[in-house]
Parts: structure tokens; sequence; C-alpha cells
């Protein structure tokens, strides 16, 4: 019996032997890791340089003609680096003020003698960097559709602040309706007319009221913007002369704080409004109500 269980562990031993044998062999070899590096995702095309950004110039103007002289410009600017933001203002006060607290950089709707006079008035320190146009009071029709056909004791509207009334009626005098006392100049006012051979009577009004009176007097002496922003200017009867005195004097101009006319932004400016592409703008689109002077 022992031998018998003796001989069976045996051929046990070997068939367990054989079988791990046959189960067995050389574990197959690590796959090596590769010596390259992942390929990276091709660029789809290299990225863009980040555009430069423009500087900002805001620049205060009355609606007609100034912003939309200024919009002729901005595309030059902006090749410049120059971002120029058109604010625009309503009435003629507002643009110093926003202008003397830095709120804008520049403003486009004065002359000189306005400036001059608001700076007297407000303590304030701004300057011209150039003049740009010079915008004539016009003769424009009203019940009286031409200049011959004005009749005794007609009546015309003119600006009541004294600075155009004295243009109104200097104007007047050139068409021989009226003589003024000599010397009386960019001065006069009413009192000094010394001759009224067709008896006119006149309307003093706010000269933006002015376009709006027209249906009730015969006709209106007006200054160009509110021509302009009325619509009316191909209807202009005659206006001041290009070379007249009040053409020298009312300029409409470029204004900043003093000092800053000689920053290269202002700079830029100016010399993109005095181009030849600005005065042929000006003289095609408001038929002699704006004249370039520069």
């Amino acid at each position: 019996m022992n031998k018998i269980s003796r001989l069976l562990a045996l051929v046990l031993a070997l068939a367990l032997a054989l079988s791990l044998a046959a189960c067995g062999g050389e574990p197959a070899p690590a796959e090596a890791p590769s010596s390259e590096a992942p390929a990276e995702a091709a660029p789809s095309g290299e990225a863009a340089e980040p555009a430069a950004e423009l500087a900002v110039l805001k620049v205060g103007a009355s609606p007609a003609p100034h912003a939309e002289i200024l919009e002729q410009v901005k595309p030059v600017l902006a090749e410049q680096g120059v971002d120029l933001q058109i604010v625009e203002f309503t009435d003629y006060v507002m643009p110093n003020k926003a202008l003397d607290a830095g709120d804008i950089d520049a403003n486009y709707f004065q002359h000189f003698p306005y400036l001059d006079n608001f700076n007297a008035e407000n303590g304030t320190d701004l300057v011209s960097a150039a003049a740009i146009h010079f915008e004539p009071l016009g003769v424009y029709p009203g019940k009286t559709t031409s200049l011959d056909a004005l009749a005794d004791g007609a009546t015309i509207a003119v600006p009541n602040d004294p600075t155009n009334e004295a243009r109104a009626l200097l104007l007047l005098q050139k068409l021989g309706y009226i003589k003024l006392t000599d010397g009386a100049g960019l001065e006069a006012t009413p009192l000094d007319i010394v001759e009224n051979t067709k008896n006119l009577k006149f309307q003093e009004l706010e000269a933006a009221q002015l376009p709006n009176v027209l249906p009730d007097v015969d006709l209106a002496v007006i200054n160009g913007n509110y021509a302009v922003g009325a619509g009316i200017e191909g209807t202009v009867l005659t206006t001041e002369d290009k070379d007249s005195e009040a053409a020298q004097e009312f300029a409409n101009i470029i204004a900043v704080r003093s000092g800053d006319e000689s920053r290269d932004d202002i700079q830029k400016l100016v010399a993109a409004l005095e181009s030849d592409a600005v005065a042929a703008f000006i003289n095609e689109k408001y038929s002699g109500t704006v004249i370039p002077v520069f």
C-alpha cells in the first residue's frame, strides 16, 4: 500500500512539472519606449500680431458743418494711430467748458472773437491751434425770392448777437440797402444806420432761429452753419466775400488748452484738416456757405 501511494505521488509530481513547463516560457520583452517625442499638431497659421491700440483724440464740434468735416479725416488719422472721436454739441457754451475741464482734447465750432470773449468772461486759457474755414453770412429768401425784388418797407431778419448783427449790417450795406456810420465796422448796430432809402425793418433774432422765420420775413441774414443745418444752403442769394473783413476775423478754429497746440495728435489733426481733400470736400459739399481758409 505504501508503495502504491509513493508511486501515485510520483506520477502526480511529474504531471504537475509537465503542466508548469507547458504554461511557462520567457515573458515577451517589454516594448522599448520611443525615443521620439510625440508629434505636435501643426499650427494652422502664425498667430497675428495684436493690432496697436489707437490713441483716442476727442474733439467737440457743432453737428454741421464741423462734425461733417471732421468725419472726413477719421480714416487718415486712424492710419496714423489716432482714434478721432467726435463729440457733438448743439450750443456754444458747453464745448469750451468741456475743453477747459479736460473732458475733450479740442473743439471745432467757434471763431477768434468768440474764443477771446469766452476766455475773458470765464478765466480760461484756451487757444487756437489752426484756422480751418470761414462761414460767411448769407442772405436767404423768405417771402421775397430775389435781391432786386425787395420792396420798400420789407422786413429783414438778422442775428441779435452783436458780432453777427454787425456782419449782417455790413453785408446789407454792400448790397446798397443801407449806409452805416463811417468806421462802424464790426461794431455796427442798427443805431449806426444813417441811410435806409427803402425804409427796411429789421427783426433781431437768435441766430439759430433765423431759418425758422423765413416764411414770415422778406429776407434773412443767416450764419452758414445754421443754413447748412436747415438744409437751405443751396438757396443763398449772396454771401460775405472770402476776402472781407469778416473772413479775416471770423475764421473757425481748432481750439485747445494752452500748451496742447504742439501735441503730436493735435498736429496730425490740423495737418489732416488742412489737406487738399478736405478743401475739395468743403467746396463741393457746401456750395459757398463754408469756405476753406488754409
